[in-house]
């Protein structure tokens, strides 16, 4: 008989509830900021993939021969990505236009609208997820990016 008066006392006691929600809601809080954290640094990480891009075509634009000096611009560009991978460029001519391009500039396409250079670099880095979200990509991410750059013959 004590024992369910105290039980129906205890039931009616709302001393405790708040802590027993806090406990409800904090797994929930800490899951949504990690993947708010995580989601930001994998879009960061793709920025930093197109600047280094865009860094590396504007310098192969500029000095066609020196991809040492090509690359290190992309990682002077982005340089919290310690695993930057940037590919050899590849240079070619286009017409003014657009509509004809030659990978070789010895022999340009045949343009009414004039020859420009055009060079493409891509760039890409690897990011690992702070939590593996159950994704086949065991949680990595690789953005890639190509950046085309044309300037006059």
């Amino acid at each position: 008989m004590k024992l369910t008066l105290r039980f129906r006392r205890l039931c009616k006691s709302e001393s405790g509830a708040s802590l027993l929600e806090l406990a409800l809601v904090i797994p929930v809080l800490l899951l949504i900021s990690m993947f708010a954290v995580d989601f930001g640094m994998e879009w960061y990480v793709g920025m930093e993939v197109i600047n280094a891009a865009h860094a590396a075509a504007e310098y192969a634009a500029q000095h066609p021969a020196d991809t040492a000096g090509m690359t290190d611009a992309a990682q002077q560009s982005a340089p919290n990505l310690t695993n930057l991978v940037v590919s050899a460029p590849t240079y070619g001519c286009e017409c003014g236009n657009g509509t004809s391009y030659s990978a070789s500039c010895a022999s340009p396409p045949a343009c009414a609208s004039g020859t420009v250079n055009k060079v493409q670099v891509t760039t890409s880095a690897t990011y690992h997820s702070l939590v593996h979200w159950g994704s086949d990509t065991k949680g990595s991410f690789t953005p890639t990016y190509t950046a085309t750059m044309r300037g006059l013959h």
